[in-house]
């Protein structure tokens, strides 16, 4: 199964922190990563793909334009993505509700980004890969746990070529 953690775009500062929209910088660095995911996934894949995000403004406008950029409709808010979120909820909640084969695309915010993917791939309490803005990974498991999943790709919207080039 394949299991893509993005973090969201960058974003405006101010309170309260769950209204934080993205800034024009965000909007452009979430575009292009979603254009490396279309180029990324198969057909199939990018059919079945699964969104969800943290219900924060900025997560759930980072998700929309990976919506929009891949033909999909809509994303799936699931509140317990949020930034201090515990990466065990999480795992828990992908092992209950993503462990159908098709592919997922979890949208939230650091620290939670880093600790979910330290925990799906070294399985330690205290492993984390920070993720910059809009950065995206792709992890591949036949099951969801602490330690099972497999770091295919990380990629960053800096090293990705701006849509207009």
């Amino acid at each position: 199964m394949k299991l893509f953690v993005m973090r969201h775009g960058e974003a405006a500062s101010g309170t309260p922190d769950a209204s934080r929209p993205l800034e024009p910088l965000g909007e452009e660095e979430a575009h292009r990563t979603a254009q490396w995911l279309k180029h990324y996934l198969s057909d199939d894949e990018m059919a079945e793909l699964n969104i969800i995000a943290s219900p924060y403004k900025r997560a759930r406008q980072t998700a929309d334009i990976v919506a929009r950029t891949l033909g999909l409709s809509s994303s799936l808010a699931l509140p317990l993505i949020t930034p201090d979120a515990p990466a065990e909820s999480a795992i828990d909640w992908l092992a209950e509700h993503a462990s159908d084969g098709s592919p997922w695309l979890l949208v939230s915010h650091m620290p939670l980004v880093a600790d979910l993917v330290g925990r799906l791939v070294d399985g330690g309490p205290h492993a984390r890969l920070p993720l910059g803005t809009a950065d995206i990974v792709a992890l591949e498991s036949e099951v969801w746990a602490a330690g099972c999943a497999t770091l295919r790709v990380h990629q960053s919207p800096n090293q990705i070529e701006r849509p207009d080039h």
